[in-house]
Order: structure tokens, then sequence, then C-alpha cells
């Protein structure tokens, strides 16, 4: 009962990143662009067969194995992780869900679907998903956790 949360609140995370891939590869053709904030924010439907900024393309084999080995010890640390460390626990859930997600889109398409294309700076930033964010936010949260907790001697 104690975990009920927990699994609650990876498969939100895993349903909202499979139901946002699922409505972009079935209203938009790869490679449309749809603006939504001219100059900074726009949806464009690409597949990656590679992981982020598109490294590794065609390497799906690579990144299922990854998967298989990081999923268990995502999972492995978040039980074994004080439940008082509210952060540090919601910071697995987020890498959870996340890998989940992107790994439901390599086992069954052989690509991840991709859509949030922002313009930094002018800059174009490589499109990802809300499982990238999940597992973005998820590494940032640990890594601010581990700088900001204090150290004994």
């Amino acid at each position: 009962m104690k975990n009920i949360k927990a699994i609650v609140f990876v498969l939100c995370g895993v349903l909202l990143d499979q139901i946002t891939k699922y409505y972009v590869a079935h209203n938009f053709i790869q490679g449309a662009r749809q603006k939504i904030i001219d100059g900074f924010f726009y949806l464009t439907y690409v597949r990656n067969t590679g992981a982020g900024f598109s490294i590794l393309q065609g390497q799906r084999w690579v990144f299922i194995v990854l998967t298989l080995i990081a999923l268990p010890l995502f999972i492995y640390l978040y039980t074994k992780t004080d439940p008082s460390k509210k952060f540090e626990r919601i910071a697995y859930l987020l890498l959870i869900s996340g890998t989940i997600g992107n790994f439901i889109d390599r086992l069954i398409y052989g690509s991840v679907v991709d859509f949030l294309d922002f313009f930094i700076f002018g800059y174009d930033f490589p499109v990802f998903n809300v499982a990238d964010i999940f597992i973005t936010v998820g590494v940032a949260l640990y890594l601010l956790i581990t700088l900001l907790e204090p150290k004994h001697a």
C-alpha cells in the first residue's frame, strides 16, 4: 500500500508521455513544424533512433540493453532511499517514468517520437519529448540534492 502513490506517479508520467506522443504521431506529418510562439517554440514531429542530441543514431539495441540495466537500478535506488528523502525519491520516480516512456517507443517502433522544438537565443535546440523532460528534471533534481546535501565528516 505504501508504494501505491509511487506507482500512480509513474503511471501518470508514462501516460502523459505516451498520450502526447500518440497525438503528435497521429496528427502531424514527420518533419512538419507548427508554430506555437514564433521564433521560440514549435511542435515538430521527428523520430529519433538515437539518444539526446541525436547521438548514437540507429543503436536501438544499445538503448534497450542500457534501459534493462538502468530501470531496475532506478527502482532499486527508489526502494532503498529513506522515505523522508522525498525529493530524492521524486527524482528516481521521474527517471523511472521517463525511462519507461522512451523504452516503450524503442520496443514498439524502434525510435522515439520527439516533438518539443525550442529556439533559444537563435539556437535550434534538439527536439525532445515529455519522457526526456522527466529524465532531465530527475537527473537535475538528483544532482541538486547531492550538491546541497550537508556532508558528514
